[in-house]
């Protein structure tokens, strides 16, 4: 088995958190291609054929422009942090038609102490957080067998870091799952440890637990009416 990352990628990554400036990054990019960026992108081809088989409409698209792989330059137009560079690395796995309508994707992070594999929907628009509510209202049993299902749950935690104080409008206060229908975000999340992002055994890992959490991102595309 091979690895990706090395201990310089997350020694990389912890000294540009310390560092974040243009010039340093200029001055250590040879090292961000070498122990950040080529690997990922090595990782994102060879989680190919895992993806096929997860869903023919997944892509783990390898190209350095339009692909999975996120830019390290952060977006500063409208943030009060203006920090030129994310101190982590993140590629997401997308559905197809993601141009066309809102989707879930897979993701991964690469970061010192905070890496992570998850899937799911991030931060949608209003008019997607709607349908997402109104579908699970519809179809609840399909939800609990998806979303609560002990054996997934034991392995990753439904991401509750952006929630409604009450229950949204229109909805029964007293829906059996309505606590979930008060999430703004819909992500399955697992930690990855340092060593695990470092070892030869990450790409059976992370292969491990996108096919765990596929039946939870089918049943967001079938909210939001995607193939999968």
């Amino acid at each position: 088995m091979s690895t990706y990352f090395s201990p310089a990628s997350l020694k990389f990554l912890r000294a540009l958190d310390r560092h974040n400036d243009k010039a340093w990054f200029e001055a250590h990019r040879q090292d961000y291609e070498a122990h950040v960026r080529q690997p990922f992108l090595r990782l994102i081809t060879d989680l190919q054929p895992a993806v096929a088989a997860i869903s023919p409409h997944f892509r783990s698209d390898p190209r350095t422009v339009g692909g999975s792989l996120f830019r390290i330059h952060r977006d500063t137009r409208f943030s009060n942090d203006k920090t030129p560079y994310k101190p982590w690395q993140g590629a997401r796995l997308f559905h197809e038609r993601r141009r066309e309508l809102a989707a879930p994707s897979f993701y991964l992070h690469l970061q010192p102490g905070g890496s992570f594999v998850g899937a799911g929907l991030w931060h949608p628009e209003t008019p997607t957080q709607r349908k997402v509510r109104q579908f699970i209202l519809e179809n609840p049993a399909a939800w609990k067998k998806t979303a609560h299902d002990p054996k997934l749950r034991r392995r990753f935690d439904l991401d509750d870091s952006e929630k409604l104080a009450r229950a949204p409008h229109g909805f029964p206060a007293d829906f059996e799952f309505i606590d979930d229908l008060k999430h703004r975000n819909w992500a399955m999340l697992r930690p990855l440890d340092d060593a695990t992002m470092t070892g030869p055994r990450l790409r059976k890992a992370v292969e491990t637990d996108l096919a765990a959490l596929a039946p939870f991102v089918d049943y967001l595309c079938a909210a939001l009416d995607l193939e999968f």
